[in-house]
């Protein structure tokens, strides 16, 4: 179903948070390079807690069990063993006052604040499915986020348009390019993110796209017959093993030079 989502075969993140996936660069470049490590380190943390979420879908829809013990700090706690088994970062080491330490501040903030805004849903008695499924999850905390890093940071997961379920996720003209002419590419390398960057407003702007693939438990909701309702009331779009489901996008506002 849903709940167990999509998985990003990305290798290289974990070389680009070590500091390996790229060299000694000079001081412009090496902003890119700060700016990309921040962007996979936003989307890993992202998809640790979304996992956490998903793993969590049968306890969350038993209507035998009220209080679920299912907290903001314990999905938040759980997400950070995920992400230092995947990362080899302790974020509870990092600097707060730094642009990396408020961001990944911020995404912590806001995982348990989504968490806990909904203990009435997730431990709701007499319900089976409560539709507090990974992509509503992560489409909250990425909205509590934006505020949270408003003219800072920003993130959501969009995909190829006909994918989109949500209208707050879909794709703006540049994702939509970079979907449709890279990330759908037949020569695109599974898993490679793409990074680019542009002026808005006068202001340069780093952004960078994680790719995501369905796995076979994605398919209970997301693969044949296409058009047949799955449990959270959507059509199934007909999708396969292997094919992209969904882009992390992040967007970063880089400090404008005095």
């Amino acid at each position: 179903m849903a709940g167990r989502w999509l998985k990003a075969r990305v290798s290289m993140l974990g070389l680009a948070l070590a500091g390996m996936l790229l060299p000694v660069l000079a001081p412009a470049a090496d902003t890119d390079r700060q700016d990309e490590q921040l962007a996979v380190s936003l989307a890993e943390l992202l998809r640790s807690a979304r996992g956490v979420i998903s793993a969590n879908q049968d306890l969350i829809n038993d209507p035998a069990v009220g209080d679920k013990g299912l907290t903001g700090p314990v999905v938040l706690a759980e997400a950070l063993k995920r992400y230092q088994e995947t990362t080899g970062q302790d974020l509870s080491k990092i600097d707060e006052t730094t642009r990396f330490g408020r961001a990944m501040t911020a995404l912590e903030r806001s995982i348990v604040a989504v968490t806990d805004e909904h203990q009435s849903t997730i431990n709701m008695p007499g319900v089976g499915f409560k539709g507090f499924i990974p992509a509503v999850f992560a489409r909250l905390v990425n909205e509590h986020f934006d505020e949270l890093m408003k003219g800072e940071a920003e993130m959501k997961i969009t995909a190829p348009k006909e994918l989109v379920r949500n209208r707050k996720t879909v794709p703006d003209e540049w994702e939509t390019t970079i979907i449709e002419t890279k990330l759908l590419s037949p020569d695109w390398p599974m898993g490679q993110p793409f990074a680019g960057s542009q002026q808005v407003h006068g202001q340069k702007v780093f952004r960078f796209l994680i790719p995501e693939y369905y796995q076979s438990s994605c398919l209970v909701c997301h693969g044949q017959p296409k058009g047949e309702l799955d449990i959270t009331g959507y059509p199934k779009e007909g999708g396969s093993e292997g094919s992209l489901g969904a882009v992390i996008s992040v967007t970063l506002y880089q400090e404008q030079a005095n």
